[in-house]
């Protein structure tokens, strides 16, 4: 499994420059709110993913004054090997990755590489917030996981765009359209499916997963909710195409798919204290921690950016018993209370490295 041996982290946020080595088994970070131990983790995630897990556009990612940032992390292999990965970004919107200083035709081809997992606060959004979050959840993990989905989703993307474009205009191009159209829906049915399959397999590890970290206080469960169950969807947008035209937008397709989170059957976001909607993101995230696994034969990096807060005791040992028991690979853990997190970590093992951060400069301990 690839180990993050060494990361060199240029004016990404309020990093300006640091050079920092790791522990191959559990890395600690504390430090008060707001002084760099986040973004530190999103360093690791960007590097990953070519992309923050917390901002959708690259302009808040610049630390104040700068014009590009870069990140660098040396890795330890599967094979054994070491490779260099290397990510620059600037301004005016020049993203570059390579590795062992070979780029990449398309950024999107180093994603999946380093495959990981970040837990974080902002999760809560999963429950809170839209379908377009649960969907980006969704699609950034199989598109680590399965490189032909991301194309296709990013194809189906562009389609989308065009034919919104095209239902803005006085005269619809009708036979264009129904090309789109096919060409859509040759793209949504795998998609489709394989949003099917990951909840499918999803379903029963979430289920797993929170049983333990609650000590099975609740029966968690997740629904997928798509128009394309049980038809295609060049039928959806050929009886939708009035209502398109009036509205000047596509209404139906994948990109209204939604996953209900569920709690004793009622949705979470109503139903779950804080607590509790904090363990179900924490399961959903070793769920998916645990089926990325399954599919690359290793363990991905797993961040865990504060997860003890909104946790009482019993929940916060049950998940400790959870990391201390499983094949876990690398691991990242960031808690504004060192006491808690040592006390915590030194209990699972020895094989440990501590960082204290300060105004995104990064002392070891």
């Amino acid at each position: 499994m690839p180990v993050l041996e060494k990361i060199v982290i240029s004016d990404f946020r309020n990093i300006e420059l640091q050079d920092l080595e790791f522990s191959p088994n559990i890395n600690c970070i504390s430090g008060n709110n707001g002084e760099g131990k986040t973004n530190l983790l999103d360093a690791i995630y960007y590097l990953s993913m070519t992309k923050s897990a917390f901002s959708t556009s690259d302009k808040f990612n610049f630390r104040h004054g700068t014009e590009e940032f870069s990140i660098a992390g040396t890795y330890r292999m599967e094979n054994g090997l070491s490779s260099r990965f290397a990510l620059k970004m600037t301004t005016k919107g020049d993203k570059k990755v390579r590795r062992d200083d070979k780029p990449y035709a398309k950024v999107s081809d180093h994603v999946g590489a380093l495959p990981v997992v970040m837990v974080s606060p902002s999760d809560i959004s999963l429950v809170s917030d839209s379908g377009d979050e649960r969907r980006r959840f969704v699609n950034s993990v199989l598109s680590q996981m399965d490189h032909e989905y991301m194309t296709s989703l990013q194809q189906y993307n562009r389609l989308l765009l065009q034919r919104n474009r095209m239902l803005k205009e006085m005269n619809v191009d009708r036979t264009l359209l129904e090309v789109i159209d096919m060409r859509m829906s040759y793209l949504a049915g795998p998609i489709y499916e394989a949003r099917r399959r990951f909840v499918d397999d999803l379903k029963p590890v979430v289920a797993e997963y929170y049983k333990i970290l609650s000590g099975d206080s609740e029966q968690v469960d997740m629904e997928y909710e798509s128009e394309l169950s049980g038809t295609s969807l060049d039928n959806l947008l050929a009886s939708s195409f009035e209502r398109d035209r009036v509205l000047k937008y596509t209404g139906s397709g994948i990109q209204r798919d939604d996953f209900s989170f569920l709690m004793n059957g009622h949705p979470i976001r109503r139903y779950g204290s804080q607590g509790q909607q904090k363990s179900f993101l924490v399961s959903l995230k070793f769920a998916q921690y645990e089926i990325m696994k399954k599919a690359y034969g290793f363990a991905p990096v797993l961040l865990l950016d504060d997860v003890f807060d909104k946790l009482d005791m019993s929940r916060i040992s049950n998940l400790l018993e959870m990391v201390a028991s499983n094949d876990f690979g690398q691991i990242f853990i960031t808690d504004s209370n060192k006491v808690r997190m040592s006390g915590i970590v030194d209990r699972l093992t020895q094989d440990r490295v501590y960082y204290e951060t300060q105004a995104g400069q990064f002392t070891r301990l």
